[in-house]
């Protein structure tokens, strides 16, 4: 009896050594995982992070970048809000973000679908979709500013057919539209590379099956392609909504940083940088930042409530 208890004492502090053993061991794991991780924490903090956490208190401040700053408190906000040019900002921000996100999306959707069939010279296609997306962000803006030109390439097509077109990036009218245009062009093929990826892991016995159930081309489509590419679309809507709300360069390079004609390109992001570096009203540009960051937060927050759902098979 005394050896049967004197080995199971004998086993119970094996086993209690044991498992001091394993969380000495995960100790030592966490710690080495967090020093190799280190580098980039502190990279993250300086660079990210931390300058976001600055731009909230830059926007309690009156500060010209030269004088000292002095602490306002709200006054900033309750300024930008009686700025009628603000409320344009926000009024052509959400109209570029509305129209452009929906419509980049679908197209490249069904770039997608196309270039994820067995077509000849597939790479080539795909190559040339996706070169857009890679190019200069200011060279192709140049290119299209020659392009929606009143003596333009647009403009030139037209007139063969009798039709006299309108100075696109002149025309308070026409200008926003011309920007959305260009937009579309240059972001398309990136997501359409995102929805590939996504197509290529839906499982092929999804289409057979439905197919054998006699579901059309469209029907497996509809029922099968979109909602497996759901991780896909949120994504792709997510960071298309971001880009769209936070667009500057397009709108910088084709106005001449004015936001002009009349400020119909004027957008949040080119109003922060006017508001800072023209006028030198640090404060309200941090202010408009925070603005931007929280619509930013509260429709992301709402895009994963909609297609942020994992996929149920």
């Amino acid at each position: 009896m005394a050896a049967v208890q004197a080995d199971s004492q004998s086993r119970s502090g094996g086993r209690f050594l044991r498992e001091k053993g394993m969380q000495k061991w995960r100790r030592q794991e966490t710690v080495t995982a967090y020093l190799f991780s280190l580098p980039t924490i502190i990279l993250l903090l300086m660079f990210s992070l931390g300058p976001a956490v600055y731009a909230f208190f830059l926007s309690g401040v009156s500060w010209n970048l030269l004088d000292q700053m002095h602490w306002i408190g709200l006054h900033n906000y309750a300024a930008i809000f009686r700025m009628p040019l603000f409320w344009t900002a926000v009024k052509n921000s959400f109209i570029f973000a509305a129209v452009v996100m929906p419509v980049q999306t679908i197209i490249a959707m069904i770039f997608a679908v196309i270039m994820n069939q067995h077509l000849p010279a597939r790479p080539l296609f795909r190559l040339a979709f996706f070169f857009p997306s890679i190019s200069s962000s200011a060279v192709t803006s140049l290119m299209f500013m020659w392009i929606f030109n009143k003596l333009g390439l647009l403009n030139g097509f037209l007139n063969w057919f009798g039709i006299s077109g309108p100075d696109w990036i002149g025309d308070p009218r026409f200008a926003l539209s011309a920007i959305m245009i260009l937009n579309i062009w240059s972001t398309s093929g990136y997501f359409m590379v995102v929805f590939l990826a996504g197509l290529q892991s839906i499982p092929q016995n999804f289409y057979e099956a439905a197919a054998i159930d006699g579901a059309s081309a469209f029907q497996r489509f509809l029922r099968i392609t979109v909602p497996l590419l759901r991780p896909s679309t949120f994504f792709i809507v997510v960071m298309g909504m971001i880009g769209t709300l936070q667009m500057f360069d397009q709108s910088f390079i084709i106005s001449g940083g004015t936001g002009g004609p009349l400020n119909s390109t004027m957008t949040m992001a080119l109003l922060i940088y006017e508001e800072i570096f023209s006028y030198g009203n640090v404060g309200y540009g941090a202010a408009i930042t925070v603005f931007l960051f929280v619509v930013v937060l509260l429709l992301t927050l709402l895009t994963n409530r909609w297609l942020g759902k994992p996929i149920e098979y």
